[in-house]
């Protein structure tokens, strides 16, 4: 054999050899894929089929105490266009028509359309938006107009929904009602939505789907579904007519005073139920908006509003009476080498202690502190302290803050700091906790716990109720609180606060002006003040305690506490008696009537109910019926404002969702 021949022979054994090795491997790797490592592939490949979805929970609602919606979630829809999967025939009929519906809709030109349909067709755009942020009643419009009824292959629309929190009352109590958003990282949560989180949020679900053409997948049901388990309703203390009315009268007295911030809060004496809250802070504009929860995480120094707690102490102490004489001097007098003023011109002379709280004398308080207390400070401070002025209130809202009140041995412990505590200096409370011993005298020396929360609901079931928490039964003798409700009194009547005085309409309570910032360089060029209003109405059977604080009004316009937060205590206390008279009454109404239903068990009836025809919502708050009837797909019209007089749409007729329904209100 040639060699040549050879060579060849030679070169196809070796291929030969080759491949028979190759096939060899092919077959063990094919065995080893199918027998051992056939498990996981397949893992893989399910995993790149199917997928586990969260579904995420309804969020529960929160109600206020009649049952008027202040925070609610609702289905918003933002609509986009596939210019792909349309075939051109469906295209070219469909374009003009769904470009005229898209005008009549939203308002703009027909000819818009069409441009940016042409144009996301030439692009071969499938993302195109079309509107953003449909409720559910113009989502079924659009769905229903020329090429988008053909669905989401033949007519390219696609539909993304989401839920968004809604607040029917708007930025009125913003910061009390908070907001949902609690997952982002650093966020602070605030409000009755940041205290019953877990309550609201429920449980979320996982359902198992399975990817089919063109990137859609579908349920594949199996074993270890779970059901999303809606979240809690709950139902607040805060009242809507008493938080209007608080906001706005607060409002206009910062933008008359240009204040830098302010709040007020209304509180139910026997109960601790929080009525209303209203905290607003300046902009650089001027305007004024739900900045901060100042009356629930301000600490300050109180000012003339902690004199009644000084004087109640010396009282309680048997340490003075009523109508032990105090000698103020001629309105200067030196305690340790520093001088204390009053406000007055000349001082007030020799004047009684009540006098002394009535006409608000720092040298008086100072005087009574001192000479009774300065051999044994501490008794004092454990007064306070027995008191529970050291201590939180523990609302459920975040954000409360400390209280301070020095004692001997801390490093702000001066002999100057007992004159200094007599009058609300050198010692730091919040808002709430200032008004909620206040509360406390006109509850008769019963000491509650303010509270935010009447009750927890499942759908239309009472699943918790949250009781008056008492957290002192006596805080001291009747001789005492008769002493100092008295002289609340007179302190209107008479006193620093005798221009809120109406022989119409009783009032109790202490005016305060505190100089705040007296630390910075720049005081005694820009003097600041912190104006307030502490007390409860009406003063012989007080129903309501209430506290106004202004920090940082104009000078040049006014910034002592009669003058500035006093006339906003007037108009709250005088408007919630007469010009909203149901508010007032409400605690008397006889709710085992059967006749008498209260609004929030007739609104709440009505909203977890499945409707086929219209429900009759006569007699609803107007902001409770639009939300109930646009979750049932109709498009709602109103004219007026308050509860709903008619409907335009008789009750009982077959709902058909996208109709429009006109209500009046008044």
């Amino acid at each position: 054999m040639a060699i040549e021949e050879k060579n060849i022979l030679n070169r196809l054994y070796f291929v030969a050899g080759c491949m028979f090795v190759f096939a060899i491997a092919v077959t063990v790797n094919l065995i080893k894929i199918q027998f051992v490592e056939g498990e996981k592939y397949r893992d893989l490949a399910l995993k790149n089929t199917t997928k586990n979805f969260t579904i995420p929970a309804n969020r529960g609602n929160v109600y206020a105490d009649d049952g008027s919606l202040l925070a609610t979630s609702v289905p918003k829809y933002d609509i986009r266009f596939d210019a792909v999967t349309v075939s051109p025939e469906n295209f070219k009929e469909h374009l003009v028509p769904l470009s005229k519906e898209l005008s009549k809709m939203f308002g703009k030109p027909a000819s818009f359309y069409q441009n940016s349909f042409r144009k996301a067709r030439a692009n071969k755009n499938r993302y195109m938006l079309v509107a953003k942020n449909l409720g559910y009643s113009d989502y079924i419009r659009v769905k229903k107009m020329p090429l988008f009824r053909l669905g989401p292959y033949k007519g390219g629309i696609i539909v993304e929904q989401r839920t968004v929190r809604e607040h029917p009352i708007g930025k009125i109590a913003q910061r009390t009602v908070g907001d949902e958003a609690y997952d982002r990282p650093g966020y602070y949560a605030v409000g009755l939505e940041g205290a019953f989180h877990e309550l609201l949020k429920g449980k979320e679900g996982h359902r198992l789907k399975q990817k089919i053409a063109k990137g859609q997948w579908k349920p594949v049901y199996d074993d270890n579904e779970v059901e999303p388990q809606d979240g809690f309703d709950i139902v607040s203390t805060i009242n809507v007519n008493i938080q209007d009315i608080a906001h706005h009268a607060l409002l206009k007295q910062l933008e008359y005073y240009e204040a830098e911030h302010g709040t007020v809060i209304v509180m139910e004496v026997a109960t601790g139920e929080i009525k209303a809250v209203s905290n607003l802070g300046r902009t650089k504009d001027g305007t004024y908006y739900e900045k901060l929860n100042y009356a629930i995480g301000e600490s300050h120094e109180p000012g003339s509003t902690f004199k009644v707690m000084a004087l109640m102490a010396a009282l309680e102490d048997k340490v003075i009476d009523t109508s032990t004489v105090v000698d103020t001097k001629e309105g200067v007098k030196s305690f340790y080498g520093r001088k204390i003023y009053d406000s007055h011109r000349g001082g007030f002379g020799k004047i009684s202690a009540a006098k002394a709280l009535e006409v608000s004398s720092n040298i008086g308080l100072a005087t009574i502190i001192d000479e009774h207390y300065a051999a044994n400070p501490k008794k004092l401070i454990d007064r306070f302290k027995n008191w529970h002025l050291t201590e939180k209130t523990g609302v459920a809202i975040k954000g409360e803050g400390e209280p301070f009140i020095p004692e001997p041995g801390h490093s702000k412990w001066s002999k100057n700091a007992l004159p200094s505590i007599s009058y609300g200096y050198n010692l730091r409370l919040t808002p709430l906790q200032t008004l909620n011993f206040y509360n406390t005298i006109a509850n008769n020396g019963v000491m509650v716990k303010p509270r935010f929360i009447k009750e927890v609901r499942a759908w239309n079931r009472k699943v918790e109720s949250y009781d008056t928490k008492v957290i002192d039964s006596k805080i001291c003798s009747d001789e005492t609180l008769k002493k100092i409700q008295e002289i609340l009194k007179n302190v209107v009547k008479r006193g620093t606060g005798k221009s809120l005085y109406s022989p119409h309409f009783s009032m109790a309570g202490k005016t305060g002006t505190a100089q705040t910032e007296y630390w910075m360089d720049d005081w005694r060029e820009n003097r600041r003040y912190v104006s307030s209003f502490a007390g409860y109405f009406p003063a012989e059977k007080p129903k309501y305690s209430c506290i106004v604080v202004i920090h940082k009004p104009s000078i040049k316009k006014g910034y002592y506490g009669a003058d500035v937060s006093g006339p906003v205590f007037q108009r709250i206390a005088q408007k919630i008696f007469t010009d909203a008279p149901t508010v007032a009454e409400i605690a008397s109404i006889d709710t085992s009537d059967p006749a008498i239903t209260k609004d929030f068990e007739n609104y709440y009836a009505k909203v977890q109910t499945r409707h086929e025809k219209i429900p009759n919502v006569k007699g609803m708050a107007g902001m409770d019926a639009v939300s109930l009837l646009e979750n049932l797909g109709l498009k709602v019209k109103i004219e007026g404002n308050g509860t709903v007089t008619s409907q335009s749409i008789e009750p009982g007729e077959l709902l058909k969702q996208g109709t429009q329904i006109l209500l009046k209100l008044s």
